[in-house]
């Protein structure tokens, strides 16, 4: 290959990101990177976020300091409408983009599985601004029950329902039960937050479903500690923004219910429906080509891919986006060189999730352990993971003064400011 390509990758998520900055000043290629916000988010940290642990800032990085060294990477503020495969460009509102290959990492959204009640008002957590939105809900929901005397109204206000308990959901409970201990008796101490409650329905036999046995009894047991009430093998069938309506026919009424038990693959139009499957998924070779399209990828959530390891597909995790990221790289820059292809074969690292202070669960892929030394892996873990010093450093300070006395400084509730009505063209 003599010319220069045109590289277009759809989404800053993990595996967007990761693609882009191993593609930095690559002689071969110039890359334009498209995202709808002009940041990445760091996603595992999201509900700390959400229960005023971190600043939003904290974990969001500007793509364009990210980049800022890079000579051949472009970073696109916009929102992609429609792709043209036949004649190879991508339709935005800011302009068309012609490419050579082009990469879809768009990741997921909330699956709410078809029910509109549950769109309309439970509240989701997957982005920075939905973070925010359920921080401000609970922030909120704290000042209201100041001003609520009717025992029923207040119990009504005071439950807390977590649909979902995969990771997002474990650590959201956890967090939410620790405020409950070592918050509220300082910040309100008029009023007796005792009735405040926390559910957890999940509906497998278990949390953390795909996690070791051990790791899965010991969440559940650290969340009971806490004060969470876990229920199994339980499915919402609705939600009337007052009443829960479970499939046990059981009901819990709760004016807070948090959704994270699926997520559903981002869409964009053009796409031929034979490239689709379940969970609304691109179906990809193993270079993360998509099916029937030429020079077309797909990496992360939404790469649906089938290997005799992972009959089903693999998890949508970060690190597999990771890797699926660092093969593309590898073989786009074979390509140039006429070299054959790599196959993707995920190296499944482990997994981990937190319930609490001292309180986490880490699988290894030979072995797992749980306490006080899981919930130091984690913090490590997820303290490398972030992209800049300055991030890592204001996470940990947040961290350490939260580990020393069970507060944080980052109870503000943040109203939106009411829109204005425009009297120019912009």
């Amino acid at each position: 290959m003599s010319k220069t390509e045109k590289i277009v990758i759809i989404g800053a998520g993990f595996a967007g990101l990761r693609l882009a900055q191993d593609l930095i000043n690559h002689p071969n290629y110039e890359v334009y990177l498209i995202d709808k916000q002009n940041y990445h988010q760091f996603q595992p940290l999201m509900y700390q976020v959400a229960t005023a642990r971190l600043e939003p800032a904290s974990i969001s990085f500007p793509l364009r300091k990210v980049f800022q060294k890079a000579k051949n990477v472009r970073i696109r503020i916009t929102e992609v409408a429609e792709i043209n495969f036949e004649n190879q460009f991508v339709n935005t509102p800011i302009g068309d983009f012609d490419y050579d290959h082009l990469v879809i990492s768009i990741g997921c959204t909330t699956n709410y599985f078809g029910n509109e009640n549950l769109k309309n008002f439970a509240y989701p957590m997957k982005t920075i601004p939905e973070a925010i939105q359920l921080r401000n809900r609970i922030l909120q929901t704290f000042e209201n029950a100041l001003n609520t005397s009717e025992p029923e109204k207040l119990q009504t206000l005071l439950n807390f329902v977590i649909v979902g308990g995969g990771p997002t959901g474990v650590e959201l409970a956890g967090a939410l039960a620790e405020m409950k201990q070592h918050i509220l008796p300082k910040d309100y101490p008029d009023k007796d937050f005792s009735k405040l409650k926390i559910f957890l329905l999940e509906g497998s036999p278990n949390t953390l479903s795909p996690m070791s046995e051990g790791s899965q009894k010991m969440s559940q047991k650290y969340l009971e500690e806490l004060g969470v009430s876990v229920v199994t093998n339980t499915f919402v069938k609705d939600y009337d923004g007052t009443i829960v309506t479970l499939n046990t026919g059981k009901t819990i009424n709760s004016k807070n219910v948090i959704w994270a038990a699926g997520v559903t693959g981002n869409a964009i139009k053009g796409f031929p429906e034979t490239c689709i499957t379940r969970g609304n998924r691109l179906i990809v070779n193993r270079q993360n080509e998509v099916t029937g399209l030429k020079h077309v990828y797909a990496l992360g959530d939404i790469a649906y891919m089938e290997t005799p390891n992972f009959p089903k597909g693999h998890a949508q995790v970060a690190s597999v986006a990771l890797q699926q990221a660092s093969l593309l790289a590898e073989n786009l820059s074979r390509k140039v060189k006429n070299k054959p292809l790599k196959d993707y074969e995920y190296t499944d690292k482990g997994s981990m999730a937190t319930i609490g202070k001292r309180k986490a669960v880490v699988d290894l892929p030979k072995f797992s352990f749980q306490g006080r030394l899981a919930w130091f892996t984690w913090m490590f873990i997820h303290l490398m993971l972030i992209l800049s010093i300055k991030n890592k450093l204001l996470i940990f300070m947040n961290w350490m003064i939260s580990y020393f006395n069970n507060d944080s400084t980052l109870r503000i509730i943040m109203k939106p400011v009411a829109t204005k009505v425009k009297t120019t063209k912009e």
